[in-house]
């Protein structure tokens, strides 16, 4: 235990905020749409009612076989392209939110999955809830509905890799 803590200690924070700071913001967003390329998805649930994640594990099942499409989800922020958020981020995770962001090498995306991660839903006056995702990360896409069907966040994703979000 000794041992991993200093070797923690002496190697740092693997992953520094200057060093995904190399590639350029319009190169990045071009790689992003390359078709030779798949898209891996993070899903981080920001303190949902898991309405949006039911429909979200939906799309790996057969019907709509989200793997056919170059996605596909990942258990690490560290092998993700893009952050797919449920929820209305409960204050309670901010710090967990900011720090997956972080993690996430560029170039990245931030999709807001549901009204409540869009802007707060049936939580937003709740006292320990924010008024959507957007309040702590940028938002790039926006999936609207309580909970957005599974095609919804398929058209989406496949919209992500046709046009340009610069």
């Amino acid at each position: 235990m000794w041992k991993l803590l200093k070797r923690s200690l002496k190697m740092g924070r693997l992953t520094d905020k200057g060093m995904n700071e190399e590639i350029p913001h319009s190169q990045s967003q071009s790689q992003l749409q390359s078709p030779n390329r798949s898209l891996h998805i993070r899903h981080l649930d920001c303190g949902s009612c898991n309405g949006c994640d039911w429909e979200m594990s939906a799309l790996l099942n057969p019907v709509y076989d989200l793997q056919r499409f170059g996605f596909d989800f990942v258990a690490s922020p560290r092998h993700a392209d893009i952050l797919m958020c449920t929820g209305p981020l409960a204050t309670q995770l901010n710090q967990a939110a900011t720090t997956t962001y972080e993690a996430t090498p560029h170039p990245k995306l931030v999709i807001a999955v549901g009204d409540c991660a869009i802007n707060g839903g049936v939580f937003k006056q709740a006292y320990a809830a924010h008024s959507g995702v957007g309040e702590v990360l940028p938002v790039h896409v926006k999936i609207p509905g309580c909970p957005p069907t599974p095609e919804d966040m398929l058209k989406a994703l496949q919209k992500l890799t046709e046009k340009d979000l610069a």
